[in-house]
């Protein structure tokens, strides 16, 4: 019995994270496609001002700040890795 009592402690408390990863998820799919509304606007300036779109100084400078800031436990490593791709997304599609 007492088993089955942690085991029903456990589930539940899987179940509250999985809601709050859920929601987290939400939130970041609003803010991705926030962001990428932004970067397709900064696409047409870049275009109207004869600018290229891929500009390596500035994802350079993105992911050294977004270094600084991360606290963890996201490693520097996967940090670089979820950021390249989403700048990556974003350059994509201001071609």
């Amino acid at each position: 019995m007492r088993k089955k009592a942690a085991q029903s402690i456990l589930s539940k408390r899987l179940k509250e994270n999985r809601m709050k990863i859920d929601l987290i998820d939400q939130k970041l799919l609003g803010l991705l496609n926030q962001r990428l509304r932004i970067a397709l606007g900064g696409g047409k300036i870049k275009k109207e001002m004869g600018k290229n779109i891929y500009d390596p100084k500035r994802e350079k400078e993105i992911l050294e700040k977004l270094s600084l800031r991360n606290r963890g436990p996201l490693t520097e490593d996967d940090l670089k890795k979820i950021f390249v791709a989403i700048i990556k997304v974003c350059r994509q599609s201001q071609r």
